[in-house]
C-alpha cells in the first residue's frame, strides 16, 4: 500500500476505533444476533474465510465477554458443517448465548491446567483456530503465545487480536501490548508467519496478529 493510502486507511482506523464525536466507540457498539460482540466486521469477515478454508474440528477463543464472538464462531461452523467452539473468560458472565456447538470454559488462558484441558484427548493434527482476545499486556499475550503455539498444527491459524493498540494505529499511549508480543514471539519462532492477506480489507485491528503455521 502507498504511504498516501496507509495514512487514509490509518485516519478511518483512528475514527472508527474511537468513534464520532460524542457517539461512543463504534466496536462497542457492534453486536452479533443481538449479542455485544466488539469486533471490527472486517476481521469478522477474515474468520469466516478462514473457517470456510481450514474446516476447523475445534475452534477455541480467549476473552469471551458477552459472548457475541462466541456465537459468531459457532453459527458459522453450523453453515461448514462441523467443529466446535471452546471459549475462555476469567469471569462468568449469565445469560450468555447458548448453542450446541459452543461450550464456556471459566479460569486464566494463562493457566497451563486450563490450556492442557481444552486439548486433552484430542487428535494433534486435527484441524484447530485459536484467536486470543483476553488481556493485552505484552506478558499476558507472550504466555498465551507459548501455551497455545503448540496446540496449532500446520497449515492452522493462531489470531492475536487488537494489534493495533500501542499506536499501530490506536491508542498510542497504551504500552507494549499484543503486536510487541506477536513481534517477539515470531523473531523466536519460525514454525509461524504473519499472513499479511488476511488483511486485504485494508483495516484490521489485528495487524501482523493472523499467524499461520508453515512449519
Amino acid at each position: 500500500m502507498k504511504p498516501d493510502e496507509q495514512a487514509i486507511v490509518d485516519a478511518f482506523h483512528r475514527l472508527y476505533y474511537a468513534g464520532p464525536e460524542g457517539e461512543g466507540r463504534v466496536f462497542h457498539r457492534t453486536v452479533w444476533m443481538g449479542v455485544p460482540c466488539l469486533k471490527c466486521p472486517t476481521d469478522l469477515m477474515a474468520y469466516q474465510e478462514i473457517l470456510f478454508e481450514t474446516r476447523p474440528a475445534l475452534v477455541v477463543e480467549t476473552g469471551t465477554h458477552r459472548g457475541g464472538s462466541a456465537l459468531f464462531l459457532a453459527q458459522m461452523l453450523d453453515l461448514v458443517g462441523g467443529g466446535e467452539v471452546v471459549s475462555i473468560d476469567v469471569l462468568e458472565i449469565p445469560e450468555r448465548p447458548v448453542h450446541p456447538r459452543l461450550k464456556y470454559l471459566t479460569g486464566s488462558s494463562t493457566d497451563p491446567a486450563i490450556v492442557a484441558s481444552v486439548f486433552a484427548g484430542r487428535p494433534p493434527a486435527e484441524a484447530r483456530l485459536v484467536i486470543l482476545d483476553s488481556d493485552h499486556r505484552r506478558s499476558h499475550v507472550a504466555a498465551e503465545l507459548a501455551l497455545f503455539a503448540p496446540h496449532v498444527p500446520r497449515g492452522a491459524y493462531l489470531i492475536v487480536e487488537d494489534s493495533n493498540v500501542n499506536g499501530h494505529p490506536v491508542w498510542p499511549d497504551f504500552g507494549a501490548g499484543p503486536y510487541e508480543a506477536v513481534e517477539e514471539f515470531l523473531a523466536a519462532n519460525a514454525d509461524f508467519e504473519a499472513d499479511r492477506s488476511r488483511e486485504k480489507f485494508l483495516m484490521t485491528f489485528n495487524p501482523r496478529g493472523y499467524l499461520k503455521r508453515v512449519r
